[in-house]
């Protein structure tokens, strides 16, 4: 199958650092090649991939410090613009630029092949208006809960991302820190990812805190919020490191008591929970948006409510298996069976397709015979390992 993958160019693919929608990107494309398909990345110039990788910018905006760079500027509309211009160049074209800004939509919803797009970001009121607008692209959601506030949007089907997580490094036990990754970003007024509530279960637990986390300076209500909430409560036992590359944040997540995932938001996944997990490392979050989903609470870790509940938990993790914390998370969470379930969404996006043009051709006659001879190619495509 000849598929496009759409990248926002705001990190390159893998990201060098922080970046999740990138890094899930990343797995499958390579999986998908792995599997025999005919893969065009559309990234920026520095991701590193074994499919055809089409660039219109040399590096990431955020690496360029380019202005805007979560916005329409003219790089990202460059980049959905070339993928769209090629479109009959493929058979699906698969679409990450759901998030902050949908910049595709409009041209995702004429195009001629059919479009499959991931939403990455929570389904809130603003943002679910333009999806039912633009209805032609298939919606893919990547968990359950996410679709709750706007049930009515043209899904194709839920997939559960997926990581190549066997690498990740396990331990038996812990180093006596507590770990919270993740980004400082506030949304509507309110800090997304909780870090001030993971302040207070470490401070209350009486435990040091680790916090590996992305700040982005060209925000400035993040920056503010950090230096007036933040910053003064860091000391010897509430250490800051910043932004980290993978390697030290799964060395980090292996040592880990447990990742404190303290959320003040309807999280249509996280990515970090899954990755602590494959590292050994139990998770205790706040029982918000997908958590239920991801988290299998009383094995893996805990699902709270409080910052008191959480402290409860944490007395509660030697009785978790650290073993079976990875051995869930790599079931049910690895690239392999992320790459299976879009294959067979890609398969349902272009049955639809030519299920339309047959029925329109045939003027509502549709033998099944005559729609089995269209589907040949497709089935043989799919079996590619």
């Amino acid at each position: 199958m000849k598929i496009a993958q759409i990248a926002p160019i705001i990190e390159s693919v893998p990201p060098k650092n922080y970046g999740g929608t990138e890094r899930i990107i990343s797995t499958l494309t390579e999986e998908l090649v792995k599997r025999g398909h005919e893969v065009t990345l559309f990234a920026s110039g520095d991701s590193k991939t074994k499919a055809k990788l089409f660039s219109v910018y040399h590096t990431s905006l955020r690496k360029a410090n380019t202005e805007d760079i979560y916005g329409p500027n003219i790089w990202s509309l460059l980049n959905v613009g070339m993928a769209y211009q090629m479109q009959d160049e493929f058979d699906i074209i698969h679409d990450h630029n759901s998030q902050n800004n949908p910049v595709s939509l409009p041209l995702a919803n004429l195009s001629r092949t059919p479009v499959v797009m991931t939403l990455h970001g929570p389904l809130t009121n603003g943002y679910s208006k333009s999806f039912y607008f633009y209805r032609k692209p298939h919606l893919v959601a990547i968990s359950k809960k996410q679709r709750v506030p706007a049930p009515d949007l043209n899904y194709i089907g839920n997939v559960y991302h997926g990581l190549n997580m066997s690498h990740y490094p396990v331990s038996t036990g812990s180093d006596g820190y507590l770990l919270f990754v993740g980004r400082v970003h506030l949304a509507h007024g309110m800090e997304e990812k909780g870090l001030h509530h993971a302040i207070d279960i470490a401070e209350k637990a009486d435990l040091p805190l680790i916090i590996a986390a992305k700040l982005d300076t060209s925000i400035k209500e993040d920056v503010e919020y950090f230096k007036e909430k933040i910053k003064p409560r860091l000391n010897e036992k509430i250490r800051w490191l910043g932004e980290v590359n993978e390697t030290r944040r799964n060395q980090l997540m292996s040592r880990a008591i447990a990742l404190i995932h303290p959320i003040n938001f309807a999280e249509p996944f996280g990515l970090t929970l899954i990755e602590a997990m494959a590292c050994g490392c139990p998770v205790i979050a706040f029982n918000k948006g997908s958590i239920p989903e991801v988290i299998q609470d009383g094995k893996t870790g805990f699902v709270v409510t409080t910052s008191d509940e959480a402290v409860s938990a944490i007395q509660k993790v030697p009785s978790l298996s650290r073993a079976y914390c990875r051995e869930y998370s790599l079931k049910n969470f690895c690239a392999e069976r992320m790459a299976e379930d879009y294959e067979i969404i890609y398969a349902k996006a272009r049955e639809e397709k030519l299920g339309r043009s047959i029925t329109k051709r045939f003027d509502g006659t549709l033998r099944n015979e005559e729609f089995n001879s269209f589907r040949k190619p497709l089935i043989k495509n799919k079996s590619i390992h």
